[in-house]
């Protein structure tokens, strides 16, 4: 095995690993975003979040972890869609807020 086969297969695993673990992360905030939105009394729509920002930021502590920032879209009457937020630190959610929304 040659340094260069080597190296792919150390650049293969990598991306297997983050592609395993950032599935894992994602399906735990769409946990807590429907236990969120059912104390919220409002409904998740599309069953879905989707990640809209990644950086590097530090925790109370200094250590540098990786700040995620999802969104989700929700409903209070069934007719109109809102934007929620979900905010990360590491594989600590910090934050989740709804938008201004209509309560039935």
């Amino acid at each position: 095995m040659t340094l260069g086969t080597l190296f792919w297969l150390f650049v293969a695993a990598f991306f297997i690993w983050y592609w395993w673990r950032a599935k894992a992360i994602k399906d735990s905030v769409l946990q807590a975003t429907h236990r969120y939105c059912k104390t919220m009394d409002v409904m998740l729509l599309d069953d879905a979040i989707y990640l809209r920002g990644i950086w590097f930021r530090r925790d109370d502590q200094g250590k540098i972890r990786v700040w995620r920032r999802f969104m989700f879209d929700f409903t209070s009457t069934g007719e109109e869609r809102y934007s929620g937020r979900v905010i990360m630190l590491g594989s600590r959610i910090l934050h989740m807020e709804l938008d201004p929304h209509r309560i039935p």
